[in-house]
């Protein structure tokens, strides 16, 4: 049987790049695109509108991790079978949708996660990749789980996952806080090699930032030993 399959788009500011996003969705014949408007101070909302997308809206921005959830809840209550986590500034492709898809529509697995260096050449710019370095140590010696690439926004997930994984965290600390709901329920997960595209756009942004990895670490110190 066909899966139902949602993309989940968390967009903020991001009228300039979210309508070809959706189109390259399109072209590939994906059409239960679903994009968050995180209280976008620009023309997110309508640009989204227009190409095509359902697009839902926080009158305020609260955070890729919220705004992912108010998508998730959505696709959820939609009928998804699979929902996919792609970003609105175009540093996923469309092409590596299928391979992240792939073990979850099978039922190998409950969980993937889109892996930037499982790929010889990632294209990781070098602090970007130190960060990251770090990131994954943290993520096992906090969590216990392996990874080589412990946040990248790029995941699918199915029903039984999307119902179960809690995420409180607004912002990019989402991403590891999913890393440690899959290793709490004890859920199956693959990761899968895809290409990020780097731009001057989407490294000022984002999980692109140097000062954002930065916090994002802070964040997960801060959660594990201080606010528990």
């Amino acid at each position: 049987m066909e899966k139902n399959v949602f993309i989940v788009i968390a967009a903020y500011n991001e009228a300039h790049s979210v309508p070809e996003v959706i189109k390259e969705l399109q072209k590939a014949n994906h059409r239960n695109i679903v994009v968050v408007d995180d209280g976008s101070r620009d023309n997110t909302f309508k640009a989204a509108l227009n190409a095509g997308a359902t697009v839902l809206r926080h009158i305020v921005n609260r955070g890729q991790g919220a705004a992912l959830k108010t998508g998730i809840d959505y696709a959820l209550r939609e009928g998804a079978d699979i929902i996919v986590t792609f970003d609105a500034d175009g540093q996923h492709r469309v092409e590596d949708i299928p391979a992240i898809i792939k073990p979850v529509a099978q039922g190998k697995v409950d969980v993937t996660f889109g892996s930037r260096f499982l790929k010889k050449d990632s294209g990781v710019p070098f602090l970007r990749k130190v960060l990251l370095k770090i990131g994954i140590l943290v993520v096992w010696l906090f969590y216990g789980v392996k990874m080589t690439d412990a946040h990248n926004g790029f995941r699918a997930l199915s029903r039984n996952a999307a119902e179960k994984i809690r995420i409180t965290s607004d912002r990019m600390a989402h991403a590891s806080e999913i890393v440690e709901e899959v290793h709490r329920l004890k859920l199956k997960y693959r990761e899968v090699p895809v290409t990020i595209r780097y731009t001057e756009a989407t490294l000022k942004k984002g999980h692109g930032s140097f000062a954002e990895g930065c916090r994002i670490l802070y964040n997960m110190i801060m959660k594990k030993f201080l606010l528990r």
